[in-house]
C-alpha cells in the first residue's frame, strides 16, 4: 500500500467545500474523520489505499455534493485508477476541462448507462475489440476507452443524463451485471442498481485492466467493512477475507 498525491475527486471535493455557503458537516463528524479518507480515525482507510494501473481512464460527472460525501464511492476509483477524472454537473454551464477531455483524441468515451433509457442505436453492450486489452497481447495502439459515469443519486444520475447534451454524441455501454449490489451504506429502490465504484469496476474488467478491477472490488469490500463498523453495524477485523484479498493484490 501506499500513499498518493491528492486526486481528482479529492480536488473537486476541495473546491466543492470553498463555494459552500455554510460548512458541510457529515453526520458524526464531531468523532473526528480523516482528511484524506473521510472515516472515522479508528476506521481510517488510508493504509489499505490501494496501488494499480490501468490502460483505461474513468470521467467521473458529480452530483452537487457527491465529492464531499463520505460514503461517495468514486473517491475509491480515483485512489486505484491513475487516469481518474472529476467534474461537477451544473445543468446552465459545463467546465471546459471536461469537453477537453472529451474531445482530446487520445481516449475513446462511452457513457455508462442502462440502455433501457436510451435510444437502441447508442446503446453497446460490450467493448470493441480495438478497445481492450488481453492479458498476453501488447496494448492496443488506438484510443484509450474512458468510461464517462454519472455519479449521483439514481435521480441525479437520470437528470444528469438528460440534461447533458454534449453527451449525446458518445455510445452508451449499457451493463448487465450478474449479481446484486454488495454497496450497504445508502438504498437505492432499483435492486439490481450498482454503486459507482462497482460499475467501474466491471468495466475495467471489460477493458482488459484486470488487475485494476479486481483491486478496486477488493478495495470496495475493504470500505465497506471500515464504514460499516463506523456505523457500529458489525466490528471491524483486518484479516477477513476483505483485507487478505486486497493484500495479495498488493502483491501481486
Amino acid at each position: 500500500m501506499t500513499d498518493v498525491l491528492p486526486h481528482a475527486v479529492a480536488r473537486l471535493r476541495q473546491a466543492r467545500l470553498a463555494s459552500a455557503a455554510k460548512p458541510f458537516v457529515a453526520r458524526g463528524s464531531g468523532q473526528g474523520r480523516c482528511e484524506q479518507c473521510r472515516l472515522f480515525m479508528p476506521q481510517c482507510l488510508c493504509g489499505w489505499r490501494p496501488h494499480s494501473q490501468a490502460r483505461s481512464g474513468v470521467c467521473l460527472i458529480m452530483g452537487d455534493i457527491e465529492a464531499i460525501k463520505p460514503s461517495n464511492t468514486g473517491w475509491l476509483i480515483a485512489d486505484v485508477v491513475p487516469d481518474t477524472f472529476a467534474f461537477g454537473w451544473s445543468r446552465t454551464a459545463v467546465d471546459p476541462a471536461l469537453l477537453a477531455l472529451l474531445a482530446d483524441p487520445q481516449w475513446a468515451p462511452v457513457v455508462v448507462f442502462p440502455g433501457e433509457f436510451v435510444e437502441a442505436a447508442r446503446v453497446i453492450s460490450e467493448l470493441p475489440p480495438e478497445w481492450t486489452a488481453a492479458p498476453t497481447s501488447p496494448a492496443p495502439q488506438g484510443p484509450k476507452p474512458l468510461f464517462v459515469l454519472l455519479d449521483g443519486t439514481w435521480t441525479e444520475a437520470r437528470k444528469m443524463f438528460r440534461k447533458s447534451p454534449y453527451l449525446d454524441r458518445w455510445p452508451v455501454l449499457s451493463l448487465q451485471p450478474e449479481a446484486a449490489s454488495r454497496y450497504r451504506l445508502r438504498r437505492s429502490y432499483r435492486a439490481e442498481h450498482l454503486c459507482t465504484a462497482e460499475v467501474a469496476a466491471l468495466c475495467l474488467a471489460m477493458a482488459g485492466d484486470t488487475h485494476a478491477a479486481q483491486t478496486l472490488s477488493a478495495y470496495f469490500d475493504v470500505f465497506n467493512a471500515h464504514y460499516l463498523s463506523c456505523k457500529g453495524v458489525q466490528r471491524l477485523d483486518l484479516n477477513d477475507e476483505a483485507h487478505q484479498a486486497l493484500s495479495a493484490l498488493a502483491q501481486a
